[in-house]
């Protein structure tokens, strides 16, 4: 259904950091890296769709997106904890501890973050 997300952010090196970090939580591998662009993408390491990727906006202006979200899967409650804290120690600004969310579902378990752009994620488990 998504074939990519792309979350713009102002400081490349900073960005990627924070990503870099981030990503293996949840099992995601570093497809490519282009500082001279700038961009990066990951992706599940056997599937090339969906990537999540972040770099410079096409028209060089940078707002982090208000009431836009990204919810990234993760494979466990343990992965949604240390991606969360992986967030924390890199930059990243709590927007809600991982906990359970019984008003989304029963099984939710979730965490939510901004990172050093003020993009708001989320990382989840639906079991």
């Amino acid at each position: 259904m998504i074939s990519h997300v792309f979350i713009g952010v102002a400081d490349f090196a900073r960005a990627l950091d924070f990503y870099s970090a981030l990503m293996p939580q949840l099992g995601l591998a570093l497809k490519f890296s282009d500082p001279s662009r700038p961009w990066a993408g990951w992706m599940q390491p056997a599937h090339p769709r969906p990537l999540f990727l972040i770099g410079a906006p096409f028209d060089g202006a940078h707002a982090a997106g208000n009431g836009q979200m990204t919810a990234l899967l993760a494979p466990s409650r343990a992965a949604v904890d240390s991606a969360h804290g992986a967030a924390l120690a890199h930059g990243g600004v709590c927007e809600g501890a991982p906990g359970l969310r019984p008003e989304y579902h029963a099984g939710y378990y979730g965490a939510y973050f901004r990172d050093p752009d003020g993009n708001k994620l989320c990382v989840c488990c639906h079991e």
